[in-house]
């Protein structure tokens, strides 16, 4: 038994889950009758809507409590580009979603009344929410007084707390990571039983949605890739962007393509940024950093999905919201970094400001996971390789 385990860990996620989706459909075909396969998916839909407040609440006081004090003005202009490259990516997913609305297969979703973020009432009830008692809010999943909390308790942790306290909290971090590594082990059965109950509720016709899903969240990254990142840089440097966009897009971003991983690709920028002669002391910082601040594609991830969400519920949203729910998508993004599954994780976060209701998110996330065979691939890719672009921009904009 303890060699068939290390075998199917050691197998890579991709494959399992895309077998999963494969013995999904051909079940679903085959033996609709079987209902007691989708259970695989409730199970795993379930794990996901548990463990999702937790992780959310130490995620962000971890990256508050833990970021270094004291920066110099090369780190801010490098944190300055993470940033605004995040909110920039969420709003240019955000247009696209208006431009191209997606509906999604949520089975309780007809059973919901459609409502509007358009009215005083949602923001009105937002502040209601924010102030909620702590413990009360991670039972109740209210991702808006968590997110509150977190950032409040964060702030004074970092200012107060002892070196022990921060590292008691990352050890926190590492064990819940660790938690949601066992839960995302589960993937590929949960995705057989969801990809099941899709096929034999709606036929092969639900691949046209999730298809559509992918060529928009794609499509989206590489607006990122090809002219956000570079506009950022183009700004600072007044020159041309593009031979270095490409550098790092072939020798960072191919790489991380099959890694999946900002943390795995973290030596290989460290070796590009050797090659494009940077400085040492800058980039021993700013990659590492960048693999946990810097997801300006799982920004994408994470408004796409949850205004997809939104439009299969008929909520409407408002520009204001929109605004504020690019906002939320990058405060999510920060804290994606590290943990398997990263960005869908958080996605529960932004889709509880748009008033979708917890099952109906966690739903949301198990539809981002039988896409994630290809948005994690190309999400890394632009996250990782502009790591690079961003602290190559500082060092030569500081040299210049």
């Amino acid at each position: 038994m303890k060699t068939l385990i290390t075998r199917w860990t050691q197998t890579s996620l991709v494959l399992r889950i895309a077998a999963g989706a494969i013995l999904g459909i051909i079940f679903g075909l085959l033996l609709p009758q079987m209902s007691g396969i989708s259970m695989l998916g409730a199970f795993f839909v379930g794990a996901l809507k548990g463990i999702a407040p937790l992780l959310v609440l130490i995620l962000v006081l971890d990256s508050l409590t833990n970021t270094p004090h004291g920066i110099g003005q090369k780190f801010r202009i490098i944190v300055f580009m993470y940033i605004i490259s995040m909110i920039l990516s969420a709003c240019l997913a955000a247009v696209i979603s208006f431009l191209f609305p997606l509906a999604l297969p949520l089975s309780k979703a007809s059973a919901l009344p459609a409502v509007s973020s358009t009215s005083p009432h949602l923001f009105s009830h937002l502040l209601s929410d924010l102030t909620e008692n702590p413990l009360s809010a991670l039972v109740s999943a209210n991702y808006i007084s968590i997110l509150f909390w977190s950032i409040i308790f964060g702030l004074a942790l970092k200012n107060f707390a002892s070196a022990s306290t921060k590292h008691l909290l990352k050890d926190f971090t590492q064990s819940i990571s660790k938690v949601v590594t066992w839960i995302i082990e589960f993937a590929p059965f949960g995705i057989l039983g969801l990809v099941f109950e899709a096929v034999s509720t709606n036929g092969l016709s639900v691949f046209e949605q999730y298809g559509r899903l992918v060529v928009t969240i794609v499509g989206c990254m590489l607006g990122v890739a090809l002219i956000i990142i570079p506009l950022i840089s183009a700004a600072f440097l007044k020159r041309n962007p593009y031979p270095l966009v490409f550098r790092c897009l072939k020798e960072s971003g191919i790489t991380a393509f099959f890694t999946r991983s900002s943390a795995a690709n973290i030596p290989v920028n460290m070796a590009l940024c050797q090659r494009l002669n940077l400085d040492e002391n800058i980039y021993a910082v700013s990659i590492p950093l960048g693999a946990t601040l810097n997801m300006n594609a799982s920004a994408v991830t994470i408004t796409i999905l949850s205004l997809a969400g939104a439009h299969s519920l008929g909520i409407e949203v408002s520009f204001g919201t929109a605004l504020l729910l690019c906002l939320f998508s990058t405060i999510s993004a920060c804290g994606a970094s590290g943990v398997a599954g990263g960005s869908l994780l958080l996605v529960p976060l932004a889709c509880s400001l748009l008033g979708i209701p917890e099952d109906i998110s966690a739903q949301i996330v198990a539809i981002g996971f039988i896409t994630s065979i290809i948005q994690d691939s190309f999400e890394t890719t632009v996250n990782s390789s502009s790591d690079v672009i961003f602290t190559a921009t500082a060092d030569y904009y500081h040299r210049s």
